[in-house]
């Protein structure tokens, strides 16, 4: 079960590092309310205000049969969730780790695997006021007190976090990335829009059965990407 046992620690460097190398069973989770080296994809920082988001990572131990690359999208299901039962509004996800509420960034998901184990991180901007978010992020950042106005209780939107991540990742252990499929797709924030890869721009059509963005490039023909950096004109 996802969140037994449960490792807290009022600060650390981050809670990737509480789980990694760490022998417990799958489910366990490390939780803070500050992370002092907050860490997101690509080598760069996470930084929240101490006490104002959910930070947390979850171990697991995925089959070998099953694509563990996958694990970020079935996560942001899971947040995207979490986050919609919190506000009632509807979230998206922008492939292939963040969670999006009114065009902003709310999540972010970090998987990292060493040998058999995969752990998760994941990032929700909870009560952050609008001064306490970062202005130059790549991707405009929101929390879910600045898009609606209200304070949440972290500990429910932890709790329906790994309610619903259990359900998620049970799914893909069933079926692979097809047992969220029509939940992750229907949720599919770049889809339609306007994109770039390093010097390429294009059109996102779709989050393939794959767990991969396909792309209509300007410069003719549709390419499918594993990872790498898409920018999205807002």
């Amino acid at each position: 079960m996802i969140g037994k046992p449960r490792l807290f620690a009022p600060e650390c460097e981050s809670t990737q590092l509480l789980l990694l190398g760490a022998d417990l069973p799958e489910g366990a989770v490390a939780v803070t309310d500050h992370q002092t080296a907050g860490r997101g994809r690509l080598g760069r920082t996470w930084v929240e205000a101490p006490g104002t988001a959910v930070l947390c990572s979850v171990l697991l131990r995925p089959p070998a049969e099953r694509r563990a690359v996958e694990l970020s999208l079935v996560t942001a299901v899971a947040v995207a969730e979490a986050v919609e039962a919190a506000t009632g509004l509807s979230a998206q996800i922008k492939w292939p780790n963040d969670v999006m509420l009114n065009r902003r960034k709310v999540a972010g998901i970090l998987a990292e695997m060493r040998d058999s184990v995969v752990v998760v991180g994941i990032g929700i901007n909870v009560n952050q006021t609008r001064e306490q978010l970062p202005a130059d992020a790549r991707t405009p950042a929101g929390s879910l007190r600045s898009l609606t106005g209200c304070e949440y209780d972290r500990d429910d939107v932890s709790a329906t976090l790994f309610a619903r991540f259990d359900q998620r990742y049970a799914q893909w252990l069933d079926r692979g990335l097809d047992g969220v499929f029509d939940d992750l797709g229907s949720r599919d924030f770049l889809r339609g829009r306007r994109v770039r890869v390093g010097d390429e721009a294009g059109t996102a059509l779709q989050i393939d059965r794959q767990g991969r963005l396909e792309i209509a490039f300007d410069t003719g023909g549709h390419r499918t990407i594993d990872s790498g950096e898409v920018e999205f004109e807002r």
